[in-house]
């Protein structure tokens, strides 16, 4: 089958005429005192968990991408084992996003 019909999202409620809502993205400050962290196994392809156990908010998930936008081009699968970023501290990132 071929067309919009064999796509999965094609049922999908709209929001303001997009798909799958947006992601607006905000500038992540880049801090001197961002520490350096290398990425565990657990945390491979699931920048949610990272986000969740560093954050306790895993929709902050986008952020490891945009703090390291030189490393980090797919948001989810370039979040690999072994690889180092570096990470906006809670509160300078909280503080950053009005949050």
């Amino acid at each position: 089958m071929s067309g919009p019909i064999s796509n999965p999202w094609y049922n999908t409620r709209t929001i303001k005429d997009t798909y799958l809502d947006i992601l607006t993205v905000r500038p992540i400050p880049a801090m001197d005192s961002d520490p350096l962290y290398v990425i565990e196994e657990k945390y491979t392809h699931r920048p949610d968990l990272l986000a969740y156990d560093l954050y306790s908010d895993h929709r902050l998930w986008w952020v490891f991408a945009q703090r390291n936008m030189d490393l980090i081009r797919d948001p989810v699968y370039d979040i690999e084992a072994g690889v180092e970023i570096r990470i906006p501290q809670a509160n300078e990132l909280k503080k950053a996003l009005g949050l």
